[in-house]
Parts: structure tokens; C-alpha cells; sequence
């Protein structure tokens, strides 16, 4: 299971901030080490041909000066001195998906991706959003689903903390916990007037994959929750059942969806798109030459109707699989705005297994549409109110019937 994710490149819906790191050994590089000359203190953007002066020596004297001055000398820890400026370094890009992590964080943020779709906590993705820290989506099935958590919720404290000054994976490990213990998240969502208190007790979770049943007899529809490595597998299981079945038409939900693996939505796209039609771009930026990614064509749906739904909770894989199937299919979307995750990240561990998660290029749809902070807006916006979700009214679903019973 693990050696099979090892070769999918994560398109993260899980929230991460990094950095780059500068210089090691600094303290005592600085005690052997001659003063810096002026030519140390030039900076070559070797990319862009230029120069910029920047005097690094301001670091050795600031860090001479705590030495010198600070009260609790058995108090300080090089190390963490290091660790602080490489990841203010990462802070500085201002990329809430550029994030360098000390190696604790880099052990727990692993075990996160390769656990196989299980761990415990309360089950949502979050991410940054104008600044704050937002509820990408509820999971399926999780204790913050059961609780009334919703996508697009801004969450403002984590029990007792404010969210206001935290990185996300810290806001990641205060609200992951053991099972059985309760954490309180304050939201605030645009249809209440004040900021709300949600209890949630943390339980495991697991992580569901998808579902599918026949609507007014001819109407396949499939719910994707998440772009996991055994999606693939699953999926050719429902293309057998709704080929033997009557279905001719397809309603594909991606509500909720906050993404996976990149190749996983590639493959699952192949089966609506035409071979070799490009499913999503791959911008590194700097006139650097664009990767595409294409359709494998696996054909059985490439002829079959589709309607696509989308809300605040579809994110990055979610996003270029609903961009390419408008795009390429004209399929109609419809439901919300999508969440905006548009961005590819890397993962760099170094040799004191600490690592860097920097984003290295942007997502577009074949069309050049940029996912990132915009988002795909539907071509029917049909919003779910508090009425809806309590009287368990789906008028986004029900809007997709009709369009496909009036084809």
C-alpha cells in the first residue's frame, strides 16, 4: 500500500507552510569564520540575472547580541534558533503552502499521508483563505460532519488558542488528537450572526472513497469523496456496474472533495475524456516549459452525458478533474464555488529528517484557467442553506436531474 502511494505526487488538500533552508553550524561558523566582507553580503537571483545587496551579517550581530545580553543564557537552543529562521524564511513568501517543518512535524505530517486513509481526530481538511484558517471540507462520516462543521467555515480558536498567528500545521496538531478526548473549534460562517462554539469528541478516522447509485432509472451517480490511492481500483468497479446497468447519463459529485493524488484524478478523468486531450497544465512558472497531463482514454463514459457538482469543499485533485471535464466535455457545474487549491507541492527531507514542503508550480485547466485562490465558479450556483441541510433538502442534486432529464 505504501510503495503504491510512493508514486503518486501529493496534490495536497492537507494544509502545510515552508521554507528554505540557509546555513548550518551558523553558531559556531560565526566563532570561526572571519567577519563577513562585502562580497559575502551579495545575494545573485541567479534566475533573473540580477543582483540585490543583502547584509547577512545583521544575523551574527543579532545573534551576538543575545548571546551577550539575554538573561536565561542556559536557555538558549542553537538549534532552535536555526529552525526559527529558516522558517521565518518560508513565513516570509507569504504561501500558506510553503512551510519548513521541524522533524516532529515532518514524522507527524508523513504518518498523515501514508497511513492508508486512517488516523484519529475529528475529520476535516483545513487550509488558508483570505488569511484565516478555513474548513476546506468535512470528511464523510466523521465526528465534525456529525457535529454541523461545515466547508467554508473560518475557524477563530482551537479550544482556548487563537488561531490568528498559527501555521497550519500547528492548527493541523492542535486539533488532531486521541480518540475519545473532545476538542472545541469557535467558527464563524456567513449565515450566523456570532461566532459559534463546536464541541467534537475525536474518534478514528477513515477515510471513504466513493459510492454510486442509479437515480430515475437511467441516471448514474457517483459520489467521490476523496482521490486516494485504491480510487482507480474502485472506480473500474462501478464503470462494470453502471455499463450492466440502464444508466446512459452520469451525475459525478464532488462535493466535499478536498482532493489527493494528481495521477489518480488523471485516471479517473480517462474515463470521460478522449485519449491524449490534456486533463490539467502543470505551470513552474519563469517561461519554464509547461508540463501537460493527458487522458489515458479508457472510452466507456466519453459518450454519456455529465453534470458535475461542486461546493467550497472541492479542492486541488477535485478542482482539475471538474475544470478539464468542462473544458473538454462542456460538462455543466454546479453548486458553489470551488475552494481555490490550484498549487503543486514538493517535499524535501533533509539529513536531521526535518523538511521543506515548497510549492513549485500552479494548476491550470486545458483551457489556461488558473484554479489557485479563485477557484472554478459553477455555471449554476445553487447555494445549501441551514433550511436545506436540517430538512435534508439536496437542491443542487436535484437541479442536476433536471438538467439531464431535459437532455
Amino acid at each position: 500500500m505504501l510503495n503504491k502511494q510512493r508514486k503518486y505526487s501529493l496534490v495536497p488538500i492537507i494544509i502545510i507552510i515552508t521554507v528554505a533552508v540557509f546555513a548550518v553550524g551558523f553558531y559556531f561558523g560565526e566563532k570561526q569564520q572571519p567577519k563577513p566582507t562585502p562580497s559575502d553580503t551579495i545575494i545573485i537571483n541567479r534566475e533573473l540575472g540580477q543582483s540585490e545587496v543583502v547584509d547577512f551579517s545583521l544575523f551574527w550581530q543579532v545573534l551576538k547580541r543575545i548571546e551577550e545580553n539575554y538573561v536565561d543564557k542556559e536557555d538558549i537552543d542553537y538549534k532552535e534558533i536555526l529552525y526559527g529562521a529558516i522558517s521565518g524564511m518560508a513565513e516570509s513568501l507569504q504561501d500558506p503552502y510553503t512551510v519548513y517543518m521541524k522533524p516532529e512535524k515532518t514524522e507527524s505530517f508523513l504518518e498523515s499521508v501514508e497511513t492508508g486513509g486512517s488516523f484519529e481526530g475529528v475529520g476535516i481538511e483545513i487550509g488558508i483563505k483570505g488569511g484565516m484558517l478555513t474548513v476546506v471540507a468535512p470528511l464523510e462520516g466523521t465526528p465534525a460532519m456529525r457535529a454541523g462543521i461545515k466547508a467554508g467555515d473560518k475557524i477563530l480558536e482551537i479550544d482556548d488558542t487563537s488561531t490568528g498567528d498559527l501555521l497550519l500545521e500547528e492548527a493541523v496538531s492542535l486539533i488532531r488528537g486521541e480518540k475519545g478526548t473532545e476538542v472545541v473549534l469557535t467558527i464563524s460562517r456567513r449565515s450566523l450572526k456570532e461566532p459559534k462554539e463546536i464541541s467534537i469528541v475525536r474518534d478514528v478516522i477513515r477515510i471513504p472513497v466513493m459510492k454510486w447509485e442509479l437515480k430515475d432509472s437511467d441516471i448514474a451517480y457517483i459520489k467521490i469523496y476523496h482521490f486516494t490511492a485504491n480510487l482507480p481500483e474502485k472506480f473500474e468497479s462501478v464503470v462494470d456496474g453502471a455499463l450492466k446497468s440502464n444508466a446512459e447519463k452520469i451525475i459525478l459529485d464532488l462535493r466535499n472533495n478536498p482532493g489527493g493524488y494528481l495521477e489518480v484524478s488523471i485516471e479517473i478523468a480517462s474515463w470521460f475524456i478522449p485519449k491524449g486531450e490534456v486533463v490539467a497544465i502543470e505551470d513552474w512558472g519563469d517561461e519554464k516549459t509547461q508540463g501537460k497531463h493527458r487522458s489515458g482514454g479508457y472510452k466507456e463514459f466519453q459518450n454519456f452525458p455529465v453534470v458535475v457538482l461542486i461546493n467550497q469543499g472541492s479542492a486541488s485533485a477535485s478542482e482539475i478533474i471538474a475544470g478539464a471535464l468542462r473544458d473538454i466535455r462542456e460538462a455543466t457545474l454546479i453548486g458553489e464555488k470551488s475552494f481555490g487549491k490550484g498549487s503543486v507541492q514538493s517535499l524535501e527531507k533533509f539529513r536531521d529528517s526535518s523538511s521543506l514542503k515548497i510549492t513549485v508550480a500552479k494548476w491550470l485547466t486545458p483551457s489556461g484557467v488558473d484554479i489557485s485562490e479563485e477557484g472554478l465558479t459553477p455555471d449554476i450556483e445553487i447555494e445549501l442553506t441551514e433550511e436545506d441541510y436540517d430538512a435534508d433538502r439536496d437542491p443542487q442534486l436535484n437541479k442536476a436531474i433536471e438538467i439531464l432529464n431535459n437532455l
